[in-house]
């Protein structure tokens, strides 16, 4: 794997390292003593996947406050996803900055999200299929949000009209208020 760090510090994309052959190719995703290596979670106790429909569904942006906050590794797995990240610690240079990133079955890239990050995603391709490792259970009372659409965050999303949306992700409130 190779191991792309972010402009958001202790943010990651990383890359397969394919072997590949007439068959097709064979490529970890995870490797206990090189994510340790670079300081990264190296236990997850929940995989996660979420299938989606149609082109233009967009999920988030989601976190979970301490102690109950997230260290998420995700992959698309089928179809095309551009998955976002916004750092929302206190005390971070970087708080409310995003980056965005396109996971797609064909390129095979991941996304290590660390704590203190909301992430969410928008659907670019029908039947697009996500699967993802966290750190820590979901606990609903932990959970926050920001809305995909705040001014202040000012996200560049592929997609801005025809949106599917869930009510919650509707309904998180705008940073100004």
């Amino acid at each position: 794997m190779k191991f792309n760090p972010l402009p958001l510090a202790g943010a990651f994309e990383i890359e397969l390292d394919k072997r590949e052959d007439d068959r097709g190719f064979f490529a970890r995703t995870f490797c206990n003593v090189e994510f340790a290596e670079h300081g990264l979670q190296t236990e997850f106790i929940q995989a996660n996947a979420a299938f989606n429909k149609q082109t233009g569904i967009t999920r988030g942006l989601h976190y979970q406050h301490s102690p109950h906050a997230e260290v998420k590794l995700v992959r698309c797995t089928k179809g095309c996803i551009f998955d976002v990240i916004v750092d929302v610690r206190p005390s971070s240079t970087t708080r409310y900055q995003w980056f965005g990133v396109e996971l797609s079955e064909h390129n095979g890239k991941q996304l290590y999200v660390p704590e203190g990050f909301a992430h969410g995603y928008q659907v670019l391709e029908d039947n697009s299929e996500i699967s993802y490792l966290v750190s820590t259970a979901y606990a609903p009372d932990a959970e926050d949000g920001l809305r995909w659409d705040d001014p202040k965050l000012a996200i560049q999303w592929p997609l801005n009209s025809e949106l599917i949306l869930s009510e919650k992700d509707q309904r998180w409130p705008l940073l100004a208020n």
